[in-house]
């Protein structure tokens, strides 16, 4: 049973004065029992990130999802991206598994509302009953009185009930059940971000998969030519034999590499597939030319955009929907009160109906009351404070954990930038360095070692270039959708 204290007893009288409203049954106008919602605050200093330069004046993590983002993948500058990520949002089965969650919940939210109504119920029914009793000449008697042996009963009436939600309990559900779709509605803008990305990430995949194959087949056209050399060399007596096996050697691995390339662009189309809702089999992405446009972040990128992330905004809205579940077990101590009415009529033949005589009708008010529960209600209320601390400390995690990713994206675009200087030198190097040894064998100046190690030199410097500049688009995508959307149209 719940226990007595100063804040119950004030608790309680609240409440009666909420009942007194009901003398003149109005519809229950008092406020839930749930503790005043304050969003939970996120301990942060930090007024930009760590890894981008500061600006003064730090804004509290606000969920602002809701803002519109803007098609986030134009700066990237590619015709083919930009016609495909619209799609996502229609054709995404993950997505559109997202939006019927979402229409889920918001049905969930006009069931509780309907609490609130009055419910109004016909109901019409027909009964036939009978007695054993003697008969006389085939005539049934009762006491020498010729009676009918089987009775036929119409009813039909008309019930009307209403739960005075005197305490809250209805309003903090319907509450509880708004802020849940609320979150769902962010967890479909998630859902919509996510697969955007994984599309743009695939794609990006695919074109590097491409540019790589270029060079592999130019790569490998030199190395036939390479062998073509050696063997006229060793025809002439000039090279040895093992010349023109390390030759066929190197052909022969390049040509491996491009077919385990081809595999995985085929991998990257199959994903891009299925990211649009299409059987991979009906679906195709020729080569195209691939546009290396990355974004550019402000030299300053505020940590408020964090405010837009998807997630942040469900973990808040989790929060207010445990709030709200605290009202509904807070209400629980109180007596539930309903209002019934009925009126109907009845009547052995179909015309007694419309008899006034035959009609009945009743009203009555309700009152239910947990006597003793062996401490059920205290355990529900516990544990749906407990709920709500799991919710606040979960979205405190949810923010930190997107300050580490952007803090993480950023700090791997800087190194990526420096790399991808420093491997584009590498790569002209190497290029003049296979150039000159190729020339330098071919006087006979040097043995073919010395050439197989400058050629694959060259083709990992140029592959590395590739992928360097594809990971700078990734790793833009990435820092898109850890800030919930772009930043372009925020920051100036």
């Amino acid at each position: 049973m719940h226990k007595t204290t100063p804040r119950t007893v004030a608790r309680a009288l609240r409440m009666r004065r909420c009942a007194a409203s009901l003398v003149v049954l109005g519809a229950a106008g008092c406020t839930t029992m749930a503790p005043t919602y304050e969003r939970p605050e996120v301990a942060m200093q930090a007024v930009s990130f760590k890894e981008a330069p500061s600006t003064p004046g730090w804004h509290a993590a606000k969920p602002a999802d809701e803002q519109a983002h803007g098609p986030w993948w134009l700066p990237f500058g590619d015709p083919t991206l930009s016609e495909m990520l619209p799609q996502v949002e229609v054709s995404n089965q993950n997505v559109a598994a997202a939006v019927a969650r979402y229409a889920a919940a918001q049905a969930l939210v006009a069931g509780q509302q309907a609490q609130l109504k009055p419910q109004l119920q016909l109901t019409a029914s027909a009964t036939r009953s009978g007695v054993g009793i003697a008969t006389s000449g085939g005539v049934a008697t009762s006491g020498g009185v010729s009676v009918s042996p089987t009775v036929t009963t119409l009813r039909v009436a008309a019930n009307a009930s209403w739960e005075l939600d005197v305490w809250g309990r209805l309003r903090a559900s319907v509450e509880q059940a708004q802020a849940n779709a609320q979150a769902s509605a962010a967890d479909l803008a998630g859902a919509k971000l996510s697969a955007q990305a994984a599309l743009a990430t695939a794609y990006f995949n695919l074109r590097e998969a491409d540019a790589e194959l270029v060079l592999l087949r130019d790569t490998v056209a030199g190395y036939e030519r390479s062998l073509e050399i050696t063997n006229n060399r060793y025809a002439a007596g000039q090279a040895a034999r093992t010349d023109v096996l390390q030759a066929q050697t190197q052909l022969a691995n390049t040509r491996a590499d491009t077919a385990a390339l081809a595999i995985q662009r085929q991998q990257s189309e199959h994903a891009i597939a299925v990211l649009l809702g299409k059987a991979p089999a009906d679906f195709a992405l020729a080569p195209g030319p691939w546009t290396t446009t990355v974004p550019e972040v402000p030299p300053a990128l505020p940590s408020e955009l964090l405010q837009r992330r998807p997630d942040i905004a469900s973990a808040e809205r989790a929060v207010a929907a445990a709030n709200a579940g605290i009202g509904v077990a807070r209400a629980a101590y109180y007596p539930s009160l309903s209002l019934g009415a009925t009126a109907g009529t009845s009547g052995v033949r179909f015309v007694d109906l419309f008899d006034a005589a035959n009609t009945l009708w009743s009203l009555g008010l309700s009152l239910a009351q947990v006597l003793f529960d062996g401490g059920a209600l205290d355990a529900a209320l516990k544990g749906a404070e407990a709920s709500r601390d799991v919710t606040i400390a979960g979205y405190r995690q949810t923010v930190l954990t997107a300050f580490q990713s952007v803090e993480d994206l950023l700090a791997q675009r800087r190194g990526l930038s420096e790399q991808l200087a420093l491997r584009q030198q590498a790569s002209a190097a190497a290029d003049l360095t296979e150039q000159q040894v190729l020339n330098r064998y071919r006087a006979g100046q040097v043995g073919y070692t010395d050439v197989v190690t400058a050629q694959a030199s060259a083709l990992a410097a140029r592959r590395s270039v590739v992928q360097l500049q594809v990971g700078l688009q990734t790793n833009a995508v990435a820092l898109v959708q850890a800030i919930g959307g772009g930043w372009s149209a925020e920051v100036h």
